[in-house]
């Protein structure tokens, strides 16, 4: 379960505290989706980042699990996040010289990891439809083939919580469309929780939980 407890974000300002997140909560379970949206500065991506380990919040507490990730030291946080939490960003962060499968094991690049990894890389390379592609670097690919390795790399290690930055940003319609099947599909068979901050009104309508950030305030779309 994800559990987010009155979490608030704020930032020194040449005017004071500038507050990006007030009193968010948030309870997500193994199975859940949930679409995020507001304007541009909403605080979206900051709310991510709180989720994800990345960013420490002002107030508020944050559990997965039951753990609290702001609470682990840095060599426990980084493998919390390793083994716990995939991230996809809308600029897929592909490494340049590695080739299509050697940038979905990335992830398990780490001590004890264990081994078998391999496998289940090329299956679920597969899953996204670059079965083909394993040899290929991210030069010799599209936006949404690269996106699609990318969600391949998140997933690798089984992680409970997964986390996407604007999945679909920077790809044109077709393959957004595929993109976001993919999400919710590859989400589905692991039953991790999702969670996809997005300005996207067709990503965001297939989801079946959808909240809007707006001056701070998390609340249910429509609400």
């Amino acid at each position: 379960m994800l559990e987010v407890s009155n979490v608030s974000k704020s930032y020194p300002a040449p005017h004071g505290l500038l507050t990006v997140l007030s009193d968010v909560s948030l309870r997500l379970e193994r199975g859940d989706a949930a679409a995020i949206m507001g304007p541009s500065g909403a605080g979206k991506s900051t709310l991510l980042y709180i989720l994800g380990g990345l960013e420490s919040p002002t107030a508020g507490t944050v559990t997965l699990d039951g753990r609290n990730p702001y609470q682990l030291n840095d060599k426990e946080l980084a493998a919390f996040r390793n083994q716990s939490i995939g991230f996809i960003f809308q600029d897929h962060c592909l490494l340049p010289q590695c080739s299509v499968l050697e940038n979905v094991l990335v992830p398990t690049l780490v001590a004890n990891s264990g081994g078998g990894y391999a496998e289940r890389a090329r299956e679920l390379l597969e899953q996204v439809g670059l079965r083909d592609r394993l040899d290929h670097r991210p030069a010799e690919l599209s936006g949404g083939e690269k996106q699609r390795v990318a969600l391949a790399r998140a997933l690798i290690r089984k992680p409970l919580l997964l986390l996407c930055d604007e999945p679909t940003g920077n790809l044109d319609e077709a393959s957004a469309g595929v993109v976001g099947s993919l999400l919710i599909e590859l989400h589905k068979r692991q039953e991790t929780i999702l969670v996809v901050v997005t300005h996207s009104g067709e990503l965001a309508a297939r989801f079946p939980l959808r909240y809007e950030l707006h001056h701070a305030n998390l609340h249910p779309a429509g609400a």
